[in-house]
């Protein structure tokens, strides 16, 4: 998968609202629901890269396997990658 960054608020909603996570670890339906769960309601930057073939987009597989977003000073970050458990983590710098 190519690599994508995004900084427009209502496209990486759009974008989130797609990106299904199955397999080990971290799993999700739709990613924009737990991105608003960490906080982020207004996400202002958005990369995606990596390939992971337990993610789907529009329900296509595979999909991007690490996902970085910000929004301020929050940042929520999903990893991922084929065979490993997929985790989250999320930071605010003060």
């Amino acid at each position: 998968m190519q690599a994508i960054e995004m900084s427009n608020p209502a496209e990486i909603e759009t974008f989130l609202s797609k990106i299904q996570l199955t397999g080990k670890g971290f799993t999700t339906e739709c990613l924009l629901v737990d991105v608003y769960d960490a906080g982020l309601d207004y996400t202002d930057y958005l990369k995606a890269e990596g390939e992971d073939p337990d993610a789907s987009y529009e329900g296509k597989s595979p999909a991007w396997a690490k996902y970085h977003m910000r929004q301020g000073k929050r940042v929520f970050m999903v990893y991922g990658e084929a065979g490993k458990e997929r985790r989250t983590h999320f930071s605010e710098t003060p």
